[in-house]
């Protein structure tokens, strides 16, 4: 939807998603191009990470900020946290970009925000670089345990993409247990390769793929999970597909080739056109647990971090909700005869707009 970006102003591009500001950052003495998109703070202050990425072109990294900063405010508020959606992109190479001095120069520009934006590490940022950009800001998340940060997030977001797993096999299946099901987990990076050990367990079937091979042996040998290739793995014969890498692995030519009855993954922005692919599974039988939803478990986490005194139990507990927040998504979905990403894109704009009103003056 924002293909038209480079051919018109910015502001089309921001009013085209509802954006509330959009901050360019640029830093001549360090190198630094970052924009910061703040979608929505009805809820609270706008939580989203911050990736490094070398951009095609400046355009490409806007329409990047912009809708993924707009995914978030939806994941925030069907998730029902007190949050915004926000998110940052750096452009540049960071294996050789990133210094001390280029992520605090970063941090000031967050700073600068007054806490109206939050970051956190996402896409080539580590927890190293939060510590950098904690220098110059305390709107930042993501910090190490030692400094009473959540650590590492991926338990948690793989943790909440099962609880989705299971609440859509439920609604398909009629009970929610997984075991002797067949399961294609398409990346197994730290959530995928999480999402795959709560599998294990139940004793699933269990496929992977990734473009990382060491990656891939390691956790067949850990978990004896079954390796496919990478584009092998979407005519496979399997019950669920849990894309857990790539966006926009549900498209055109994928969604005719699958023969699973669910999908349900922890991968951001899984349906190429949401609208024309979201239908497009429900022609094909096949029910859809929305990503923005279950992948949730980062953003939980960071927000217990923000909260303060960060407590890993309850973020588990909040990742668990998941589930009955995902069954109540695919009744609506039923009842309403739309897909399950407009039923709770809907159920995510009725929560800000509650809550809006909530907030006004009287």
């Amino acid at each position: 939807e924002l293909e038209r970006v480079e051919k018109s102003s910015v502001f089309a591009g921001v009013s085209k998603l509802g954006h509330e500001q959009v901050v360019f950052c640029h830093d001549q003495a360090t190198g630094l191009k970052a924009i910061i998109g703040i979608h929505n703070t009805v809820l609270g202050p706008a939580l989203g990470g911050t990736r490094m990425w070398n951009y095609a072109s400046e355009a490409e990294a806007l329409r990047d900020v912009l809708r993924l900063s707009r995914g978030m405010t939806y994941k925030a508020a069907i998730t029902g946290l007190n949050l915004g959606g926000g998110k940052a992109v750096i452009i540049g190479d960071a294996k050789t970009q990133k210094t001390e001095a280029f992520l605090r120069r970063f941090g000031k520009f967050v700073e600068s925000l007054a806490g109206k934006y939050i970051t956190a590490e996402d896409v080539n940022m580590k927890t190293r670089d939060m510590e950098y950009i904690g220098m110059e800001t305390k709107h930042v998340t993501g910090l190490p345990e030692s400094m009473g940060g959540g650590g590492d997030p991926s338990p948690v977001t793989a943790y909440g993409t099962y609880m989705g797993m299971k609440a859509t096999a439920k609604k398909v299946y009629g009970n929610d247990s997984l075991t002797g099901k067949k399961i294609g987990v398409q990346g197994v990076g730290q959530v995928g390769m999480y999402l795959v050990e709560h599998l294990v367990k139940e004793n699933a079937e269990v496929f992977i793929t990734d473009i990382a091979e060491e990656k891939l042996k390691q956790v067949s040998k850990d978990f004896g999970a079954k390796v496919v290739g990478m584009d092998e793995i979407y005519d496979l014969d399997m019950d669920i597909y849990a894309p857990c890498a790539l966006g926009a692995t549900l498209n055109d030519d994928t969604i005719k080739r699958l023969k699973c009855q669910v999908v349900a993954g922890a991968a951001n922005n899984q349906l190429e056109d949401e609208i024309r692919h979201g239908n497009m599974l429900i022609e094909q039988g096949i029910t859809y647990a929305p990503d923005f939803l279950i992948n949730a478990g980062g953003l939980i986490n960071v927000y217990e971090e923000h909260l303060g005194s960060y407590n890993r139990d309850r973020a588990y507990t909040t990742a668990e909700k998941i589930y009955d927040t995902c069954i109540n998504i695919l009744d609506v979905s039923a009842k309403e005869g739309i897909s399950s990403q407009e039923a709770a894109t809907k159920l995510a704009e009725k929560r800000i707009e509650d809550i809006g009103k909530v907030k006004l003056p009287r």
